[in-house]
């Protein structure tokens, strides 16, 4: 499976960007996408942006991952809260 993340390009120097996700920036590169400036989203994999995308559709794509680890977490606390329950047994 693979996993592209949404950024904010806050600079580019050549074909590098430089990419906000969110308070974490990172450098990816722009080789595979033409037209990217300061100020669009892009979707990254693996460094390298794969496409340009509007900021109703970054701002949608984040706002799902937020949900998913939502409910990852509360996964996790749940299956916490069993094991304290059967005393560490875990059935």
């Amino acid at each position: 499976m693979c996993l592209a993340v949404p950024g904010r390009v806050e600079e580019i120097t050549d074909d590098v960007a430089l990419v906000d996700f969110g308070g974490v920036t990172r450098e990816a590169s722009l080789a595979l996408v033409s037209g990217a400036s300061v100020g669009d989203y892009v979707l990254v994999h693996a460094g390298f942006a794969i496409e340009i995308l509007s900021e109703a559709e970054a701002r949608e794509t984040l706002a799902l991952f937020r949900d998913l680890a939502g409910a990852l977490d509360q996964d996790e606390r749940g299956r916490a809260e069993e094991a304290t329950s059967d005393g560490g047994e875990g059935r």
